[in-house]
Parts: C-alpha cells; sequence; structure tokens
C-alpha cells in the first residue's frame, strides 16, 4: 500500500469510529431517557397536599466519561426530584464498561504471554548461535 491509500484507509477507521461512538452515545442517552420516564410513571401516585407531583425532573447531573469498548463517551444522566433514582444501566460510580474491565487483565496476560514467548524465542537462538559457534 502506498501513502495514499494508508490515508483513506485511516480517514475510514477514524469515521467509521466517530460514527460507532455517536451510535453508543445516542442509544445510551434514550435508554436512560427511557428509564427516568419510567421510573417517574411509577411514582406518578405520589402528590403533596395540593395535589401535584412530588417526583418530577430536574435537569440532569453534571457530563462524565465513560470508558467503553468503542472510546470515551460523554454522557449527562437526568436527575429526579423527590424522589432518589438509581440507573440501572448507569450505576453512579461507573466510569468503565465492564467489557473494558475484563479487557485489562486479558491484555495485561496476553502481554505477559508475548514478553515470555519473546524471551524463549531468544533463548532458543543463543542456544541456536552457540551450538554453530561450537560445531
Amino acid at each position: 500500500m502506498n501513502n495514499t491509500d494508508d490515508l483513506i484507509l485511516s480517514d475510514f477507521q477514524t469515521s467509521l469510529e466517530d460514527i460507532l461512538k455517536q451510535g453508543a452515545k445516542k442509544m445510551l442517552h434514550y435508554a436512560i431517557e427511557n428509564e427516568v420516564d419510567e421510573f417517574i410513571k411509577s411514582k406518578k401516585h405520589l402528590k403533596d397536599e395540593q395535589g401535584r407531583s412530588t417526583v418530577k425532573r430536574n435537569g440532569y447531573l453534571p457530563e462524565r466519561q465513560i470508558q467503553t469498548g468503542v472510546g470515551n463517551i460523554s454522557i449527562k444522566k437526568p436527575r429526579v426530584r423527590g424522589e432518589y433514582f438509581t440507573s440501572a444501566i448507569l450505576p453512579r460510580y461507573l466510569r468503565r464498561t465492564p467489557s473494558i474491565n475484563t479487557l485489562i487483565p486479558a491484555l495485561y496476560l496476553m502481554n505477559m504471554t508475548l514478553k515470555y514467548m519473546e524471551f524463549k524465542d531468544v533463548e532458543q537462538r543463543i542456544r541456536k548461535l552457540e551450538d554453530t559457534i561450537t560445531e
């Protein structure tokens, strides 16, 4: 491949990654919004003395970064007033998706295995070199 092909492939991969990130962000946003709406509907029966609903939307929590398999995604979690809401989709202290948590030790082990294999390969090469010298 020449430099032009590499550049086109690089641009394609970058745009594909951007599309995947945007899609993941939109899906997560809609899923969390739906979860909050369902929670508020389930608490619809809770009223104050004037007959108004006590559980309402109250803007958004500050934006935070979530590490996912497609990269970092910025997300704003809706805030609920009147009742404590915990998202099953996006728990309070989640900063990495479980797939990333399992990937990190796997990559570490893979790297250790590769280092061991490279060392073993070097060891074999030295033995062959020694055998060649002694002959």
